[in-house]
Parts: structure tokens; sequence; C-alpha cells
């Protein structure tokens, strides 16, 4: 027996996956393109939900402090994903593990301190804002 192993042989299992996953797709494209349906109806075109016909326009203004707060969810999130990782493996990390973990929870709370300072977690509007340092006693 040969001792060192051909790499072609080790590809040879990848290429076949591979070309396997490619046949998949393209059976299952071209029998979506052949057995579909082929109809133009006005009704077809249409949004349905609920039985409810829509009336108006589709196209719905947010604020975009909604987008904010959908922005900070995913950022705050991801740094949870990462401190639960931290806390699976805190024996392995030992103490320098422990220190680069509370850095970083100290740039978490001083980027939340940011953002209630420039009033980005703020949903007031201006006038609610007036008001309110009006009525400050």
């Amino acid at each position: 027996m040969n001792a060192e192993a051909n790499p072609a042989d080790n590809l040879l299992p990848l290429i076949l996956y591979f070309g396997s996953i490619l046949a998949i797709t393209a059976v299952m494209l071209g029998g979506a393109h052949l057995l579909g349906q082929r109809h133009s109806a006005k009704a077809a075109d249409e949004p349905f939900e609920s039985g409810i016909v829509p009336t108006g326009d589709v196209h719905i203004r947010f604020s975009v402090h909604f987008y904010l707060m959908a922005i900070f969810f995913v950022i705050f999130d991801m740094e949870t994903v990462f401190l639960f990782a931290w806390s699976v493996a805190v024996k392995q990390a030992g103490w320098m593990g422990f220190f680069e973990a509370l850095i970083f929870i100290g740039i978490l709370i001083a980027t939340l301190i940011y953002l209630a300072a420039i009033g980005a977690l703020d949903w007031r509007t201006h006038r609610q804002r007036r008001d309110a340092s009006v009525n400050r006693p």
C-alpha cells in the first residue's frame, strides 16, 4: 500500500456531491417550469391576505426610529451571543478571558450611554421634548 494519499482521491466524493446537488437542483427547477401552471388572470396578480381585498397604497412610510431599534436589537443581540460563548468556556478562558469580557461589557455600556446621550433611544417628538423641558421644576 502506498503511504501517500493522492489528493484527487479525497476530492472525488466532493465532486460527486457537488454534481448531485446541481443535478437535483436542475431537476427541481426544470420540473417546476414544465409542470407549473400558466395562467394570467387579474386576480392572480393581486395580494391576498385572509380574504380581505387590499385597498390603498402598499407603500407605508415608517419612522426611522423603528429601523434604528431593529439595528440596535441586532447589534446587542449579537453581543449576547458572544457573551454566551464566553460563559460556556469561562474555565478555559481563565482570568484573562474574564478581563476581556469585562472590557467587552464596558464597551457595550459605553455604547448604550452614548446612544442615550445623542437621543437615539428617545422616541418623543420635538414638541414632546420641548413640553417636557418647559414643565421641569
